[in-house]
């Protein structure tokens, strides 16, 4: 029974999120380039340290206007209960997209940067060691 196959938007939203996440974590720290890292802390620089402040504390100079506040990445409960596939959603597509504060802004120039939201990914993890 030959068909046409077709999905919804719904549907190819969630499989592209599906391919960048398992292209992140395919993307190990060994494999993530100095370039990407180099690239990765000048974006949470220009990008994220205004509300989760330049050493993911949550506390930048926009977060005091903020409710709920950005997430403090040194907290350890929150990173044990926080998956990368989550974090790579967040960045990407913005805080509304996983449940969070839609206040966080998405970045879609990084859905083609894997090596760059893995970097990011990576920082976030070792704030919460």
């Amino acid at each position: 029974m030959g068909g046409v196959l077709t999905a919804s938007p719904i549907g190819i939203v969630l499989l592209a999120l599906a391919l960048v996440a398992a292209r992140v974590s395919l993307t190990s720290a060994a494999t993530i380039s100095a370039d990407a890292r180099n690239e990765a802390n000048t974006l949470m620089s220009d990008r994220c340290a205004v509300c989760h402040g330049d050493n993911g504390d949550g506390n930048g100079p926009g977060a005091s206007n903020m409710n709920p506040g950005p997430q403090n990445f040194h907290d350890r409960n929150w990173q044990r209960g926080v998956s990368d596939a989550t974090l790579v959603k967040a960045i990407i597509y913005g805080g509304a997209a996983v449940g969070v504060s839609a206040s966080m802004p998405s970045n879609p120039d990084l859905a083609e940067r894997p090596d760059v939201v893995g970097a990011l990914v990576e920082q976030i993890r070792v704030w919460g060691k």
